[in-house]
């Protein structure tokens, strides 16, 4: 079991080693030029005109919020499914739950009318 933790070590470790060493790397090998046309903001190619502060409805928000919610909740059905046959009752029993929960949040964004375009 212990050689199951130092591998996991060594691959922790080796993944830092690999990000800082691609950092001090790019950090030393890029073009130190700036000039001022590369030092102004980029924003698609187009000069912004007036303010580019753009304020969205909140409403766009509690849709994708409701969107992530759900979407990740389905993802935890996926091991689930995987695993189904050799589970027993009690995980069965435990996934009516999570699923009852999951309706009456499905109920609730739907009563406060969060699933309505607007």
């Amino acid at each position: 079991m212990l050689t199951q933790y130092a591998t996991i070590g060594i691959l922790f470790l080796g993944a830092i080693a690999f990000g800082s060493i691609a950092m001090i790397l790019s950090r030393l090998l890029q073009p130190h030029r700036p000039y001022s046309q590369k030092m102004e903001t980029y924003e698609c190619g187009m000069v912004t005109r007036g303010t580019a502060w753009v304020q969205f409805k909140n409403s766009y928000f509690l849709y994708a919020m409701v969107f992530l919610i759900f979407d990740i909740e389905t993802i935890f059905l996926y091991p689930w499914a995987v695993k189904f046959q050799s589970l027993g009752l009690f995980a069965i029993i435990e996934m009516f739950i999570f699923l009852t929960i999951l309706i009456i949040g499905f109920w609730y964004a739907w009563k406060e009318g969060a699933l309505e375009w607007q």
